[in-house]
């Protein structure tokens, strides 16, 4: 409707296009449209204390719904706190349409205060950053960004919004915006190359990230490795790509050193590669780590990503979910009886390691052990956990593994502080499910102000802190940093200790209007699970590991 400003206008866009959530933290030169999102029947604003609490609500939201979520910064001093979020949520691939405002383009020539150049400041964290500086695009540059962020691969984008570009009229029609089909499949030469390449080999692998959780391809990932007897480890993987439970799946290779990926790799002749990149760590090797022979198969959406580091032997570029149908179909007309009597064996041997692994385990007595047994026992399949626990994360998956789409999310990216606000969000995008976020005591105090946006709110998402009172991970990293440089074990840093002062967590987070428990002892942690179950709003559980 003509004669409306922009600020009307772009609430009015961003409720065409879905986007009826706004997380973000409040600024002056934000005031025009979000007074205007105040005034719109059906807008809701998420209030957070810290840009960088809001981007991780956002991103929890984004994931735990499968759409594009909302996000708010106050201008470069806000997009500057949220910044290490935005890596996160780059790396893991998530859609969030990030705005800010600024003073007003005919600001530009003062160097005023709080003015920064926000599109070279989002750029390093974003797949697209712009200001829109025409008031008769500011509806056609934020229909631009909503279909980059869902666009495979997904990732967050960036709109610089000058607050005098906002007060002007606007006349742009408001028009949901389009994102386009990506699925496609490979022509039926390819698949059969594909085939081709895997039925070959004698010790098959497949290494699968995100990009088959986003294609819903979790059934045809399943059927390709059982019909190839593979073992399936998940790289760059933060959702749930294929059942924990499964007796082929592996788990996460790691993110710190090259050297556990080349192990893991090192024997394998034929490897299919799915929805991720390789390989992802902060020390990757720097030669490939496939075996000369080895035949590779990389399937992805997104064409940067294939054959990024080594080179393959065959690269597709398509969604995956109709690829691994068409290559599970292709691989029952091409293997032969014996091939698939050595799949059926190595599988048959997997599934032998897996039984004989879960009667020989002996139920551990730490207040954690306990605790996660007493929370599978009463939550059953029901819950959703928002995972940030790090150093206590296989504790975490051995009790809840990660078996359903939807159920499950890994924090990733390497930025800490995302396992509260991500429980927050997710708890907001299914308020009829139990949602858990576990995070450290180090991640914790990151992003601890978002409780406080749970009790405002009325969101009852629970919160587990595994309180270690270190930064163990770094003790971890530190530990192997000095054996590959052969350098004599002695006292950790000093800098990775958090024991002084003790840190409440319970007491904080009454202070920010939650409820909380602390867990010294492993007698304590059934009647912690119960009053955080039974609470109804949210919950914290200091829990001394």
């Amino acid at each position: 409707m003509a004669g409306r400003t922009g600020n009307v206008k772009l609430i009015e866009q961003f409720k065409a296009d879905g986007l009826d959530v706004m997380f973000g933290n409040p600024g002056t030169v934000e005031q025009g449209f979000l007074d205007a999102a105040e005034q719109t029947p059906g807008f809701q604003y998420v209030l957070a204390l810290q840009e960088t609490v809001a981007a991780g609500i956002a991103d929890g939201y984004a994931r735990a719904t499968g759409r594009a979520a909302l996000l708010q910064l106050h201008t470069g001093v806000g997009l500057g706190n949220a910044i290490g979020m935005l890596y996160q949520s780059m790396r893991g691939h998530t859609p969030l349409v990030a705005i800010a405002g600024d003073a007003g383009v005919r600001y530009d020539a003062m160097d005023s205060q709080m003015a920064a150049d926000l599109v070279a400041m989002a750029r390093p964290v974003t797949k697209y950053a712009t200001r829109v500086t025409d008031p008769g695009s500011v509806l056609r540059v934020v229909r631009r960004a909503v279909k980059i962020a869902m666009t495979p691969p997904r990732g967050p984008v960036f709109v610089a919004l000058p607050m005098d570009v906002l007060d002007e009229l606007n006349d742009e029609p408001v028009l949901a915006s389009t994102v386009p089909v990506t699925v496609s499949a490979p022509p039926a030469g390819t698949v059969t190359r594909a085939a081709q390449l895997m039925a070959a080999g004698q010790h098959p692998l497949v290494l699968a990230g995100d990009g088959v959780g986003l294609a819903g391809a979790q059934a045809e990932l399943v059927r390709v490795a059982e019909m190839l007897g593979a073992d399936v480890w998940s790289v760059d993987s933060s959702e749930v790509n294929m059942p924990a439970s499964h007796p082929l799946s592996r788990g996460q290779l790691g993110h710190m050193f090259g050297e556990r990926s080349a192990a893991v790799v090192a024997e394998a002749d034929a490897v299919l590669i799915v929805g991720t990149y390789v390989f992802p760590e902060v020390f990757p090797r720097l030669t490939t780590p496939f075996r000369p022979d080895a035949r590779v198969v990389h399937i992805d959406l997104d064409s940067y990503e294939i054959a990024k580091n080594f080179p393959v032997d065959l690269g597709v570029v398509a969604d995956p979910k109709p690829t691994l149908a068409a290559l599970a179909a292709e691989l029952d007309q091409r293997l032969t009886s014996p091939q698939r009597q050595a799949a059926a064996r190595r599988l048959a041997a997997r599934r032998d390691v897996r039984e004989q692994s879960l009667r020989d385990a002996v139920p551990g007595d730490s207040a954690l052990e306990r605790f996660l047994q007493e929370l599978a026992h009463r939550a059953g399949d029901g819950i959703i956990v928002f995972d940030e626990a790090l150093t206590s994360s296989p504790a975490v998956v051995k009790h809840l593994p990660p078996d359903r789409p939807g159920d499950y999310f890994l924090t990733r990216g390497g930025s800490l502080g995302v396992g509260i606000p991500g429980a927050v969000g997710a708890k907001l995008a299914h308020p009829d499910r139990t949602v858990v976020g576990f995070t450290g005591d180090g991640g914790a105090m990151y992003t601890y102000q978002a409780l406080w946006t749970a009790a405002r709110h009325g969101i009852a998402a629970k919160f587990v802190v595994c309180n270690n009172r270190k930064y163990r991970l770094l003790d971890d990293n530190i530990a192997q940093y000095w054996k590959e440089r052969d350098i004599p074990l002695h006292a950790f840093p000093s800098s990775f200790d958090l024991s002084r002062p003790d840190i409440r967590f319970a007491d904080l987070a009454r202070a920010l209007g939650a409820e909380g428990v602390r867990v010294e002892k492993p007698e304590e942690a059934a009647r912690a699970v119960e009053r955080m179950l039974a609470a109804s709003g949210p919950f914290l559980v200091d829990l001394q590991v």
